[in-house]
């Protein structure tokens, strides 16, 4: 059996689905119809197997349980995407629906407006709980400054989860690539978590999640240098007011992260928005001692309306000279 038959629409062999998907969701985010999204699909296969997970991890076998559920909700997906994209004369529209469905900038983006509103005009309460449903980490006690940091931290570091990775696998190995990935993303957002009630079950997703955005993380640094370049020469397209530290400045930022991948958007973002981001934070109950990223404390300037701004113009500039630009380079490589 040949790759192309196992993961059909790649960019080897079609070059205009991921472009198009992008775009797509660049104009309309989600795509809004009848049934239920792909990732919610996921994501209730994956509490089905909650259930025979924890079964294992009562016998000691939480990490063989947690591999098993990893590998079953991976199958699942490859070969519910793979049938319907083989479907005759219905299957090139499903590969384009499953391609749009997977990327996630404008959802994002949109989401990251919303949010932004509430921190800015509602009474704090509200400004959390709308908070909430973008991060992880406990809200309950931030103020309206650090509900400001917080948005931009989850903003930045979705710039990769959302949008790069998902893209990156779409053009190498098609809708099924890509939800492959997305399968391992969703369940890493729901069991990922260092905590004692996931820490073992989880394990499986939290790793493979970091292989398979290991690339696509480094990349995003390399998208947004490539982005701010082409904004200084059209400087009305330039919100954004920071200065470029360097490559080795932003890697050494990001590796201090716990994460090997969420600092690298975050390390070129917070420069480029000249603001800091990450620090410590608050998961769960417990105090996670992240490092900070960005400029200085000195000479950093405070999250505000207009900085948060900013970073959601440079995300979307990102998005579109990152689309691009891998697109190439993967067509410069067939």
């Amino acid at each position: 059996m040949s790759y192309f038959s196992l993961f059909p629409y790649s960019v080897w062999e079609c070059w205009w689905l991921a472009p198009l998907a992008f775009l797509l969701d660049a104009r309309f985010g989600d795509p809004a119809l009848p049934w239920p999204h792909p990732a919610c699909l996921v994501g209730r296969l994956l509490d089905t197997l909650e259930a025979p997970g924890r079964a294992g991890e009562k016998v000691g076998c939480a990490l063989f349980s947690g591999c098993a559920c990893l590998l079953a909700l991976v199958f699942c997906a490859a070969l519910a995407v793979r049938a319907c994209v083989a479907l005759p004369v219905l299957g090139a529209a499903l590969a384009l629906y499953f391609a749009w469905a997977g990327l996630a900038l404008g959802s994002l983006l949109v989401a990251g407006r919303e949010v932004l509103g509430h921190v800015e005009t509602s009474a704090v309460p509200e400004a959390r709980k709308a908070l909430s449903g973008l991060v992880s980490r406990d809200v309950s006690a931030m103020d309206r400054p650090l509900l400001r940091k917080t948005l931009a931290d989850t903003l930045s570091e979705n710039f990769t989860d959302a949008f790069l990775a998902p893209y990156f696998w779409l053009l190498v190995a098609g809708p099924v690539g890509l939800w492959c990935y997305k399968a391992v993303s969703t369940g890493d957002s729901m069991w990922g978590y260092v905590t004692e009630q996931w820490r073992r079950l989880g394990w499986a997703f939290a790793r493979c999640d970091d292989a398979l955005a290991y690339i696509p993380a480094r990349l995003s640094v390399l998208v947004l240098w490539a982005t701010d370049r082409l904004c200084r020469a059209v400087p009305t397209l330039r919100q954004w007011d920071g200065p470029w530290p360097g490559f080795v400045r932003i890697a050494r930022q990001a590796r201090g992260m716990p994460s090997p991948n969420s600092g690298w958007s975050m390390a070129a973002c917070s420069w480029l928005c000249n603001a800091r981001m990450a620090g410590p934070s608050v998961y769960f109950g417990v105090l996670v001692d992240k490092a900070w990223m960005g400029p200085p404390e000195k000479t950093a300037a405070p999250w505000d309306e207009t900085r948060l701004r900013a970073l959601l113009a440079l995300l979307r500039a990102g998005g579109m000279v990152g689309a691009a630009l891998v697109w190439l380079g993967f067509c410069v490589l067939r």
